[in-house]
């Protein structure tokens, strides 16, 4: 079996059509049909079925697939970490990131180490919180900052940058924003634009608001920082989201509020697989990130 049969036999898989598999990687079409062949003979299975002009692949050859998408990637890896060691300065590192950094945190770091590294490349994936924990486990990430930096996962190595307060965002009408303070329970009654279910933050107003004897009352939903920020200045609800999120700009017609009681917070950081070394390009953004907050925390 050679890593070009699967190449072949993923690229018909993933089009169901031989020609277009044969126009996509640039070889004869009988050049694929005689590779296939070769693979279905060592299997001693058929891979593919006809249906009219197309192939359908069978019952074993979905199964077959997954495996030879796993090899592929495998060896994509292998070839990645043997070229990062090669040459660290000019490695490619797979950041993954939640929507809440993605404006201000990111950027500042990345451009940082691109002053003392510029040929290292990044491959920047924004996600859920979930997502990106899974695939930094999975290999689809080298790494990724988050927040707050899960505690208890044996598989990852999780590294606190920093911890940030929680704010409320009020349109700025609102009769609570002449405050200077408020108290979650202040908002006990008022209509809630969150994230989606499944997303972190969303769970952290929801687990304040719980632990001040309250659910919110979600009228509306935004699955990016500026969705929430307009719908809040729109006048459709209140929120509660990071200080981090409010670097840039606090959004025209809303109040940024502190929460004076309970105080409400996460932690930001950074995790990488726990048993699993890194490739030295990777090694060097990782250490970098973590000296780079330390010493911001000491001016601080």
């Amino acid at each position: 079996m050679e890593l070009r049969q699967l190449k072949y036999f993923i690229e018909v898989a993933e089009r169901e059509h031989v020609s277009e598999a044969a126009e996509r990687l640039h070889v004869a079409q009988s050049a694929i049909s005689r590779q296939i062949a070769n693979l279905e003979d060592e299997l001693g299975v058929p891979l593919f079925e006809r249906e009219g002009r197309n192939v359908k692949l069978t019952s074993i050859g979905k199964i077959f697939l997954t495996h030879s998408l796993a090899i592929m990637k495998a060896v994509d890896n292998a070839k990645e970490q043997i070229d990062a060691y090669l040459d660290p300065e000019r490695g490619s590192i797979k950041i993954g990131f939640p929507t809440s950094l993605a404006s201000y945190l990111l950027p500042t770091i990345i451009s940082a180490f691109k002053e003392r590294h510029p040929n290292i490349t990044f491959q920047l994936r924004q996600g859920s919180y979930s997502f990106l924990i899974d695939a930094v486990k999975n290999r689809d990430l080298d790494l990724a900052l988050l927040g707050p930096v899960p505690t208890d996962d044996f598989d990852l190595k999780g590294n606190i940058l920093f911890t940030e307060k929680i704010f409320a965002l009020l349109p700025s009408n609102h009769p609570l924003s002449e405050r200077r303070t408020l108290r979650l329970k202040d908002l006990r009654n008022e209509a809630f634009v969150l994230f989606p279910k499944g997303y972190i933050l969303q769970k952290i107003a929801y687990d304040a608001c719980k632990q001040e004897g309250f659910l919110p009352n979600v009228s509306s939903e935004g699955e990016d920082l500026d969705a929430i920020k307009g719908l809040v200045s729109a006048g459709m609800g209140v929120t509660l989201l990071p200080e981090s999120s409010f670097y840039e700009n606090i959004p025209k017609f809303t109040e940024k509020m502190p929460i004076e009681n309970p105080a409400i917070s996460r932690t930001v950081g950074i995790i990488v697989p726990k048993n699993r070394e890194l490739p030295p390009s990777v090694q060097t953004f990782y250490q970098f990130v973590i000296e780079f907050f330390s010493i911001l925390e000491k001016y601080q």
